[in-house]
């Protein structure tokens, strides 16, 4: 399958505005920069549409120094395209201009990991990694993203890939930063959602990636990038992470008024140790 050098935006119009002005006052809105940001080494930063998860997203990132260079970890909801997916293109466009993508690090990552593979049918439709882009761009208009979609993998997978992006990581000498993009509960009452998502916030709180799978799958919490954020746990532990701390969290009804089936949405920030 031939892949083009530019991917053109799958959810612009959609899950946020479509145009540059109103991309801009929306996160203008959400966004609220804090006078002592701290370093991204890691994050979880949900992916819904902006009027749902745009203020825990917007607080995170309000909360977060972005260094140059970025890994965006996002779950396959398509089920299209290999099982780890690294972005093929040498950049995306966005309402806000065109993002060059980090190669080099992305081909550093399939190095240390040969099942990562070239790949953009994973990236075609999938949003999970594009509605972190505008956040990132606001933050830092020059970082430089490296896009890759995961399949489902057993613990030992995720272990194995976050300690491989770990050493490519420090291969490259400078900081980057890892956002495993993830929401919570999925379509369960408020009070459910809220009791089930601490389980598995308190497990990435803990800075302990096999209790973050295992607490998910034991308690069948609906957390959709769960996979993700254990790489991306297990590769910011391997980079010297600092404490882990809870950002931001709300669910769906906090926007809709409706809590009888909900969404869940969590900022979890890992800066490094000082």
């Amino acid at each position: 399958m031939r892949h083009p050098a530019l991917r053109e935006p799958a959810v612009a119009g959609m899950f946020y505005p479509g145009s540059a002005n109103a991309l801009e006052r929306d996160l203008a809105r959400y966004i609220v920069p804090d006078p002592n940001p701290h370093l991204l080494l890691g994050c979880i930063a949900p992916h819904a549409g902006y009027m749902y998860s745009g203020p825990v997203a917007g607080r995170l990132y309000g909360h977060l120094e972005i260094p140059d260079r970025v890994v965006v970890l996002g779950p396959n909801h398509t089920g299209m395209g290999e099982l780890i997916s690294v972005a093929p293109h040498q950049a995306w466009d966005t309402p806000l201009g065109v993002e060059p993508l980090d190669t080099t690090l992305g081909r550093m990552v399939r190095e240390e990991y040969p099942a990562a593979t070239l790949d953009g049918a994973a990236h075609w439709r999938e949003h999970s990694v594009e509605v972190q882009l505008p956040f990132l761009l606001a933050r830092r208009p020059a970082v430089r993203i490296l896009p890759i979609v995961l399949g489902h993998l057993s613990l030992e997978e995720c272990l194995d890939l976050g300690a491989a992006l770990a050493r490519a990581i420090l291969r490259t000498g400078e900081p980057v930063g890892i956002v495993a993009s993830s929401d919570m509960t999925h379509y369960e009452p408020d009070a459910v959602a809220r009791q089930r998502d601490r389980i598995a916030i308190d497990a990435a709180l803990s800075l302990d990636p096999p209790s973050l799978y295992t607490e998910v799958h034991r308690h069948g919490i609906t957390m959709c990038g769960v996979v993700p954020a254990t790489v991306m746990l297990e590769a910011a532990r391997r980079l010297g992470a600092g404490a882990p701390h809870l950002v931001a969290y709300a669910t769906s009804g906090d926007t809709s008024g409706d809590r009888s089936s909900v969404v869940g949405y969590a900022g979890i920030c890992i800066p490094p140790k000082i």
